[in-house]
């Protein structure tokens, strides 16, 4: 039986932080990355939450770093209580247990969605361009080269020709020239019901140490594209003309036409729905967390729609409808 030694280092810091007082300390959840979360109860006090970030694969200091961004904007982070950035450790607020999208339906999110959308709003009228990562061609790109690499070639077992490879290239080039046109503020960028929190003020948002500078419309696509959960697209086009309407007043950037900005509402979504397709397949064959595979068909469905909408993007729908009957038994995309 192995021995879990980021684990027993761990409780040690709290045994240590916590000295002779009756500490308990539970597994919380699990992300996609190396993250770990633990609930910790103290005798006398409320829960806490762990986070475990092996240095080396994980940087606690983003964490940190956004955490204070957020919170002056007027949104609900977890409070940082405690920090050991050389070990990987931190201490913080205990948002509850209930996410989006356990508590997500047709009768709670007419309240949940709104005060979603606020909390955005307050990140991006937040935003400052010398405050975090730049979400630049290198990283866009980046992340849609995981398509290929891990959903073409791992998942599906597929070679592409040459010519698949100039559509893919061409697809990607102008998705990219779309994203990068957009202006730009805080991105979340995993902004979705996974991530949000029904707590007190609600949403608490969460998993935001990959906060970037970027397009303004990826986190709104994060949330009402979402790779968890679907909703029908007259509802997803209602919410984003309400939030458009949001921003508009607020004085953010956004489009002046709303047709322009849903256009690159669904051009965002195609690269977020590329990159996410490709995480996904790497985190079952890198990572062996094959539970991923089972969202795969419902990103893929959101870039087949936007891409079938969109001339410029229909070769795209056109490759992946090649890939799909090549694949194996022919089923579903994933």
């Amino acid at each position: 039986m192995s021995i879990d030694l980021r684990r027993a280092a761990l409780e040690r810091w709290l045994a240590a932080r916590f000295s002779g007082r009756a500490v308990c300390v539970a597994p919380a959840s699990e992300d996609a990355s190396f993250r770990r979360y633990f609930r910790l109860r103290v005798e006398g006090e409320s829960s806490l939450i762990v986070m475990d970030a092996p240095p080396g694969k994980e940087d606690c200091r983003a964490f940190v770093h956004v955490a204070k961004l957020f919170a002056a904007a007027g949104v609900h982070v977890p409070q940082v209580h405690a920090v050991d950035l050389e070990s990987g450790f931190l201490l913080l607020e205990d948002l509850g247990s209930t996410t989006y999208l356990e508590r997500l339906d047709a009768g709670s999110a007419p309240a949940l969605y709104p005060a979603a959308t606020d909390a955005l709003l307050r990140i991006q009228l937040a935003s400052r361009p010398d405050a975090l990562p730049a979400y630049d061609r290198a990283l866009l790109e980046r992340e849609l080269r995981l398509f290929p690499e891990w959903y073409v070639a791992r998942q599906l077992g597929q070679s592409l020709s040459g010519a698949e490879t100039e559509t893919l290239e061409a697809a990607f080039s102008i998705i990219l020239a779309n994203n990068l046109a957009q202006p730009r503020v805080y991105v979340h960028r995993d902004y979705h019901s996974r991530n949000l929190m029904v707590c007190d003020p609600s949403p608490g948002v969460l998993d935001f140490q990959d906060a970037v500078f970027g397009p303004i419309t990826y986190d709104l696509a994060s949330l009402f594209k979402d790779a968890y959960l679907r909703w029908d697209e007259e509802q997803v086009l209602d919410w984003t003309i309400r939030y458009w309407e949001k921003a508009r007043n607020a004085g953010l950037p956004v489009a002046r036409d709303f047709s322009d900005f849903y256009r690159d509402f669904e051009w965002m979504g195609a690269q977020r729905h590329i990159k996410v397709a490709g995480i996904f397949a790497r985190l079952c064959h890198r990572d062996g967390k094959r539970r991923y595979l089972a969202d795969i068909p419902r990103v893929l469905d959101y870039l087949l729609a936007a891409c079938r909408r969109y001339r410029e993007l229909n070769p795209l729908a056109a490759l992946l409808d090649r890939l799909h009957e090549r694949s194996a038994g022919g089923g579903a995309l994933a």
